[in-house]
Parts: structure tokens; sequence; C-alpha cells
């Protein structure tokens, strides 16, 4: 919800251009921290009409090349920000302000729009797979040795225990009924 609404802002707006009263005198009457809200009002009244006071559903954004042209403009003219805002028909003259602020401090680059947010993940088909060192021919076949000897021993191993005997579940289930009568007898 907005803070003020769009017929209390043209009725102060009405009321300024109305009478004698100024900035300060309205804000006092209406309870507001500071005459610089009635101000704007007043401008974007003052340049859009009543759409000016109307709430934006959507925050506009100008290219860097438009910001650029902007700031151009009003150092060939020597215009003032208000004047320069009307001519462009920006809402806020202090939009052109900060622009130029940021000018000076990164030159063209920073009046370029700059991504909000989180960037988006890449997909992971387009990633390039770790790739492995070229590996020499040495190497190779001492990985394909080793290789062989471990399936040697498993298979070796494997006999031994085709050939032993199976431990018989009997046996098994007499250790662990004397276990577990030792340690009821406790």
């Amino acid at each position: 919800m907005a803070k003020y609404s769009d017929a209390f802002k043209e009725q102060l707006v009405q009321e300024y251009l109305r009478g004698p009263k100024g900035y300060k005198r309205l804000a006092k009457k209406y309870g507001l921290p500071s005459m610089s809200p009635i101000k704007e009002w007043v401008d974007a009244y003052r340049l859009l009409g009543r759409e000016g006071l109307k709430r934006k559903t959507k925050k506009s954004t100008y290219t860097g090349s438009f910001k650029w042209d902007v700031l151009y403009w009003r150092k060939q003219r020597g215009a003032s920000l208000q004047e320069t805002a009307e001519a462009f028909g920006l809402p806020r003259a202090s939009l052109i302000a900060a622009w130029n602020r940021t000018w000076e401090q990164e030159g063209m680059a920073g009046l370029e729009e700059k991504p909000k947010g989180r960037p988006p993940m890449t997909d992971k088909s387009s990633r390039k797979p770790l790739s492995s060192p070229p590996v020499s021919r040495e190497a190779q076949l001492e990985r394909e040795n080793e290789l062989l000897r471990l399936e040697n021993a498993y298979l070796k191993k494997l006999r031994a225990f085709r050939k032993k005997p199976a431990p018989s579940p009997e046996k098994h289930k007499q250790g662990l009924r004397s276990s577990s009568r030792k340690k009821d007898s406790d």
C-alpha cells in the first residue's frame, strides 16, 4: 500500500498551486516529515499532470546510452536537473543526479544496467568434463598389470573358499547358547 494516496497528493499540489503557502508550510500543516515529497509531487504534476502523481506499478529501466544522452544534453546546454528531467520526461530530477554521480565514479560502464539477483544455474550438459592429463604408455601398462594382479588374487581366494567346507550352523548355534547361559548366571 502506498504511503500517500493519489487524492492526497493531488490535494497538496492544488493547494500549493492556488495559494501563497510554500512547501514548508504545507509539510507542517499536513504533518509530513519534510518538504521534499511535496516538491517532487508538484514537479511531477507540472510535467505529467495527474499521471505524474500516480504510483507506478512497474519500475522504469533506462539503457546506458539513454542515460549518457541525458547527461550529455544537460552538460551541453548547462541545464538544471529539473529542466533536464522535464525535457526527457523523467519523473524525478534525482535520477539524473544519481546517474551523474555513477558516471563520475565508474565511467560509462557504471551507466549500463547491472543484472539483479542470483545468477542463473549453468546447464549440466554444457559443463566441460575435467580432463585428466595424458597418461604415458608405460603408466597404462603398469595400471593394466596391477588390475590383472588383483583379478588373479581374487580368483585364487575364490577357489580356496570353494574347496574349504563351510562351518556348520549347528556349531555356531551351540556357541551362542553357551555364551548366553553364562550371562544369565552372572
